[in-house]
């Protein structure tokens, strides 16, 4: 599919328009952000990494039902998808403590939640994505009511079969962040990516990193953890 003119540049993505309205194409970047932008680098083929990952997650959730946009993945770094209005609250779902969790709880990681957290954020990079609640949606309008009900359903959803579809990989899903958006119809999505760099991922026998902590932490073998998960994900 054509790529015509750039849309916008994120972080981590590039969205390009196609010759047809309802479809874009995310191009994944080797940019590496931590810290709302403070801390940035470059993890080495990470968009390739990502891409694979992402798709193979995606292909996974909706052979369960779970409406995405994903469309194909016709190169390495390229995912033709839906194109969508991203809905502004980031949602996190946490199984195990760890991150800002930790900090804000004042407990160790890796203590295993007996309930799943589920948080929401204004997804506003300016704002350092402050934590919301359903009082602050509904008061500024960022989503319905109906809207949000759906997001929370779909999310622990995911997370479920997420917790799944990784525990079989020997991974423990500890946290990650999901975005939604909806189509010109008005249909509601999972979108944006599910990769290491929106998710905690620990190895689920030593407990090591395989994720974007090792960036953000300065624990090394950042590409070696990404290509890891990428052989566990698509093996």
């Amino acid at each position: 599919m054509k790529k015509l003119e750039k849309l916008y540049e994120g972080k981590a993505k590039i969205i390009y328009a196609t010759e047809d309205p309802e479809l874009v194409v995310q191009y994944f970047k080797d940019d590496a952000t931590a810290f709302n932008g403070e801390k940035k680098g470059i993890i080495r083929n990470k968009g390739e990494m990502n891409n694979a990952i992402s798709s193979a997650i995606f292909r996974f959730l909706e052979d369960k039902g779970i409406k995405t946009h994903f469309v194909s993945a016709p190169s390495e770094r390229e995912m033709v998808v839906r194109k969508v209005d991203i809905v502004p609250i980031e949602v996190v779902m946490r199984n195990v403590t760890a991150g800002s969790l930790s900090k804000r709880m004042g407990v160790e990681e890796g203590m295993l939640l007996p309930k799943t957290v589920f948080e929401l954020y204004y997804k506003d990079d300016s704002l350092g994505d402050p934590m919301i609640n359903g009082y602050h949606v509904a008061a500024f309008g960022l989503c319905s009511a109906e809207d949000l009900a759906e997001i929370k359903k779909r999310a622990f959803r995911v997370n479920e079969l997420m917790q799944e579809f990784f525990s079989a990989r020997g991974i423990t899903l500890v946290d990650f962040k999901l975005e939604f958006g909806k189509t010109a119809d008005g249909t509601l999505l999972l979108a944006d990516e599910i990769t290491p760099d929106g998710c905690r991922l620990w190895n689920s026998e030593t407990g090591e990193k395989m994720d974007k902590d090792r960036f953000r932490r300065d624990l090394g073998s950042v590409e070696e953890a990404y290509e890891e998960v990428l052989r566990k994900v698509t093996s």
